[in-house]
């Protein structure tokens, strides 16, 4: 059970009517329980909004890559809100099958990825378990991925870190994935 408030359709706030207008007509087709949870602060729903939309949507990074940082973050926090929203149905329409969504547990053994993914699976363990990137790491990504792209990656590995221990420390409540997704 959540440990604030996920307001109710009556409960949002008046002021933000047309911002959630646009998320429930957006990819999911409805307002989400992170947003029920944000609106609690509105201006912050807004600023998170942007942000995260923009982190995934306004890079060069392909959607396949995308889910596989976002799912592998997902696993290293054991973020169940996140992991909730991303397998299968996100995964699936960026590319990712079901099995590689599993594989992403323990990557290391996995023969599914290419070297390219696999130096920023590597990428995304340094920055989640040590908080720290060693130069090997860091060069290795950086041989497939531009000086655009790292930043990209980067910025998508911290926004998801971040995103995962905000839902876990408030407990937020899954959505049933009967319902339009």
């Amino acid at each position: 059970m959540a440990r604030v408030t996920l307001l109710t359709d009556e409960e949002l706030p008046k002021s933000s009517e047309d911002l959630i207008e646009k998320m429930r007509s957006g990819r999911r087709g409805k307002l989400l329980n992170i947003y029920r949870m944000l609106f609690n602060s509105p201006d912050l729903a807004k600023t998170w909004y942007g942000h995260m939309n923009s982190v995934r949507w306004d890079t060069k990074l392909s959607g396949r890559l995308r889910e596989l940082i976002i799912i592998r973050v997902g696993y290293l926090l054991d973020a169940a809100y996140m992991l909730h929203q991303h397998i299968p149905h996100l995964a699936l329409l960026d590319g990712v099958s079901s099995q590689e969504c599993e594989e992403l547990r323990n990557w290391t053994s996995a023969k599914s990825f290419s070297k390219e993914e696999r130096s920023v699976l590597d990428y995304v363990d340094a920055i989640t378990k040590n908080r720290a990137v060693d130069d090997k790491i860091f060069n290795t990504a950086a041989q497939y991925f531009n000086d655009q792209e790292m930043v990209e990656i980067t910025v998508l590995v911290g926004s998801y870190n971040m995103h995962g221990l905000v839902m876990d420390a408030l407990k937020i409540d899954l959505e049933d994935h009967s319902e339009k997704i």
